[in-house]
């Protein structure tokens, strides 16, 4: 049997590879699209188009519009003199963000009632809409705390306005908020989504080597051939499915190293854990292509029906958007989706560096998900080849 099954990997692996353009796509697509995706998706927003109109000019409101600018987050491209002319830069998108200082801002600042600064967002892009909001309410509060006044920059929503109070309180004056966050001190946001690249590529190749096998040797008409070899069924499918493996965990190791040492992404947790769940991982992943090939007859349509899962997996898997915010049969759903769990595995090795006494959910899951699909698939398989 082991002769048989060694013949057998050797043989795949060779049909894999003397195809210059499948050497390509095991190599090149894993790493470009770690390299677009890592510098693609980042929510990290600097140099926001900003507007301003100033109509006090003086010491205060200038010094104000400074801390914007040197902040990094706001870049002035416009100064205007009429309040109309905010509304036309919003409307012709030349500016994402705009201050407006009102007469009396500097008087209501230093007599100490509340001193109100009007900030307009473009409220089509809500997610920069609310970080500009985030960011500003940070300088504001830091103006204030130099002053020598307790302030908080309060963004409330009005007829879709964004409107920054700076508020003077001396009863907060007790409290000092020092925020910190854990695990990813600089709130990098590639640092969150590039440990989900590794994950989707990994399925990505997993599932197209294993899915494209088996239909290229019906379509070629070797399937015959190998049918009345020796070979049984069960040494038939390991053969099919232990190089996609071996070469997934060459994929996985190759990304996972352009992540660590090009993006500067930290790995705090265990290697051994990570190359273990991936292997779970790829039960599953393996599981699905298998049964894509049993109900495929051209190669074109195991793509097609690649495509068919991968979308939907990655939409539903908290990889782009949050499972919280997604309708409760949704969330269940997504229970059955191998992906999400093992981004969070990835997510949690990666960033927090915690082990298996933390993950050991959705380890578990992954184990009884791969058990399940890659049975299921290799009985149906088994049963089209008898």
């Amino acid at each position: 049997m082991w002769e048989r099954l060694r013949h057998l990997v050797i043989k795949e692996f060779i049909q894999t590879f003397r195809n210059p353009r499948m050497r390509f796509v095991l190599l090149a697509p894993p790493l470009m699209q770690l390299v677009a995706y890592g510098y693609a998706f980042n929510l990290d927003i600097s140099c926001i188009p900003t507007a301003v109109a100033d109509f006090e000019q003086t010491q205060e409101t200038r010094e104000i519009v400074r801390r914007f600018e040197r902040s990094g987050y706001f870049c002035v491209r416009a100064r205007v003199a009429r309040a109309a002319e905010l509304g036309r830069l919003l409307d012709q998108g030349e500016v994402k963000l705009a201050l407006q200082f009102d007469p009396g801002f500097t008087t209501d600042l230093r007599r100490n009632p509340p001193a109100t600064l009007q900030m307009l967002a473009d409220g089509t892009d809500s997610n920069t809409a609310m970080v500009a909001a985030g960011y500003a309410s940070g300088i504001l509060a830091r103006y204030n705390e130099e002053i020598s006044q307790a302030a908080v920059a309060v963004p409330t929503a009005r007829s879709g306005v964004l409107t920054a109070e700076i508020l003077r309180d001396r009863s907060l004056a007790g409290i000092d908020l020092r925020p910190r966050a854990w695990y990813n001190p600089d709130l990098r946001s590639r640092n969150f989504f590039v440990p989900g690249v590794i994950a989707l590529v990994t399925m990505l190749v997993s599932l197209q080597l294993t899915s494209m096998s088996i239909v290229r040797e019906r379509e070629v008409g070797t399937m015959e051939q190998l049918l009345v070899t020796p070979l049984r069924p069960a040494e038939l499918i390991l053969g099919k499915t232990i190089p996609p493996v071996l070469i997934s965990f060459f994929d996985i190791a190759l990304v996972t190293s352009v992540a660590v040492f090009w993006f500067q992404v930290p790995i705090r947790g265990s290697l051994v854990l990570l190359f273990g769940a991936a292997a779970l991982y790829l039960l599953s992943t393996v599981g699905i292509g298998l049964y894509i090939s049993t109900v495929s007859r051209t190669q074109q349509q195991a793509m097609m029906a690649m495509a068919f899962f991968f979308m939907p997996a990655n939409l539903f898997s908290g990889f782009l958007f949050p499972i919280a915010a997604m309708p409760w049969p949704i969330q269940y759903l997504s229970l059955l989706n191998p992906l999400r769990h093992f981004l969070v595995v990835i997510r949690g090795i990666f960033l927090k560096g915690v082990g298996l006494a933390i993950l050991w959910p959705e380890i578990l899951a992954l184990l009884l998900l791969g058990a399940v699909l890659l049975g299921l698939s290799a009985l149906r398989f088994r049963t089209r080849l008898e």
